[in-house]
């Protein structure tokens, strides 16, 4: 047989310079995947290349979670939250180096409603069409099942779930624009992670033909009767998709059934179910996410119909009193169950509410104590407020590290609570860090544009 010969010198250099040309091209991308780009880019190559998420630069650690409170040297204990009478709050102070400014109060963007009053939040060309008056039973004289119809399923792009929901609510009155439109009034940029309730309520009232307010504290019974009047309801929850941890959600719920005690809803992640007829939901899943959020809710309706929505939301129209209810139903629940740290974390919100900041913050330390999801605070931020209001600096401070070491860097509310603790303590130039970096992740956010203004002008 003959020889074999050795390959050309020319073919070894070929070979060994392309394996050495494909681990730099792989080294090189697997950099730019980690360090350039943003997640929502990571996530559509992950689409592609399932085994792509193992390179994430972050993965939740499976313990992560809320840090615990620690003691606290006060008069106000846990129980005491259970048994004292509404009365008016003592102001609380809190020393301040510098001024600060604090976030806009969701009372400011919406109106208390009453059955004889209109709130002017937008101008209206037309005179309000006369609402008949009805008694509050008869609002609540209920068919068993009801649905409402011509809502547009729309199935929402990445962090859009707002903005999609929302979209989804606007097309029953004909609303045309898609969840694109939406986002660039409510998130411009796609990371953020959340969009309020309040701020939801804020774009449909100054950017639609329709009217919108939110309130925490619904009930079942409201849900089923704005839908038999023909008002779509959006409800805050927490959900968890298969195989993934806790996130917060948005659906339009679109009919109820009492004999199935079945709600149907439109999800801008699962769809609009079988014939568009919605997905089925019952009613106590649907109370138990509801409950994680406060059981707060959106009502979407025209402005002829601001009577009839005042007379199904009867003394919850007002805002105060809302937050009263939101508190004695908070208060029911962690009698019967002492651990539930999201019938505690209600019972803080509720209380922030009220103006209550000491004993919302003792509310929202039990919260802490028991399992609440680690992505809660991307969502809910009343104890950034309670906190700093009481001068508790090192609890928000505590906060703010874990939504930022948990995949917070895209929640604006992060760092502007953040930068209020900064000016608080007279750190003026990492407070203007912080700002900047909130309208980063946000440049539409009013609160931090106002706390950069406070600063420019106090300097």
């Amino acid at each position: 047989m003959p020889d074999l010969q050795p390959p050309p010198r020319w073919f070894i250099v070929l070979v060994v310079g392309g394996c050495i040309l494909m681990i730099a091209g792989a080294a090189a991308g697997l950099l730019i995947f980690q360090n350039v780009l943003r997640p929502g880019q990571q996530q559509r190559i992950i689409g592609v290349l399932p085994f792509m998420e193992s390179f994430l630069p972050y993965r939740a650690d499976e313990n992560a979670r809320i840090p615990t409170a620690l003691p606290q040297n006060s008069a106000i204990s846990p129980e005491d939250l259970l048994s004292f009478a509404l009365a008016s709050p003592t102001p609380t102070t809190s020393p301040t180096a510098t001024p600060t400014l604090a976030p806009t109060s969701t009372s400011a963007l919406l109106p208390t409603l009453t059955a004889t009053a209109m709130p002017t939040l937008m101008p209206s060309t037309t005179s309000p069409e006369v609402v008949p008056t009805a008694t509050l039973e008869s609002a609540f004289s209920l068919p068993t099942s009801a649905r409402i119809y011509g809502l547009r399923g729309v199935f929402q792009t990445w962090n859009n779930c707002g903005p999609a929901t929302i979209t989804m609510g606007l097309s029953y009155f004909s609303w045309t624009e898609d969840q694109v439109y939406a986002a660039s009034f409510l998130k411009p940029d796609e990371e953020d992670k959340n969009v309020t309730p309040s701020e939801m309520v804020q774009f449909v009232n100054e950017q639609t033909g329709v009217r919108a307010l939110t309130r925490m504290g619904g009930t079942l019974e409201f849900i089923r009767a704005f839908i038999t009047n023909g008002f779509p309801v959006i409800v805050s929850i927490g959900y968890a998709p298969e195989g993934e941890d806790w996130l917060g959600h948005y659906r339009a719920i679109v009919g109820y059934d009492d004999t199935q005690r079945q709600f149907f809803a439109y999800d801008s992640y699962l769809g609009t179910g079988q014939n568009g007829e919605g997905i089925a939901v019952s009613y106590d899943a649907l109370d138990t996410a509801w409950q994680q959020f406060n059981r707060r809710f959106i009502v979407l309706y025209e402005v002829q119909n601001e009577g009839r929505v005042a007379e199904i939301l009867g003394e919850r129209g007002d805002l105060v009193r809302a937050a009263e209810l939101a508190l004695e139903t908070a208060q029911d629940e962690v009698r019967r169950e002492p651990r539930n740290g999201f019938a505690w974390f209600n019972m803080g919100t509720a209380l922030l509410s009220l103006e209550r900041y000491e004993e919302a913050a003792i509310a929202y330390d039990q919260a802490r104590r028991f399992d609440l999801p680690w992505r809660m605070m991307w969502y809910q931020f009343g104890p950034y407020e309670a906190y700093f209001t009481v001068g508790r600096y090192s609890d928000v401070t505590a906060l703010v590290s874990s939504n930022l070491n948990n995949g917070g860097a895209y929640v604006e509310e992060t760092y502007f609570w953040q930068g209020q603790v900064y000016a608080a303590q007279g750190q003026v130039s990492e407070a203007r860090a912080s700002f900047n970096r909130a309208l980063q992740a946000n440049p539409l956010y009013t609160d931090a544009q106002d706390a950069l203004a406070t600063l420019d002008a106090s300097s």
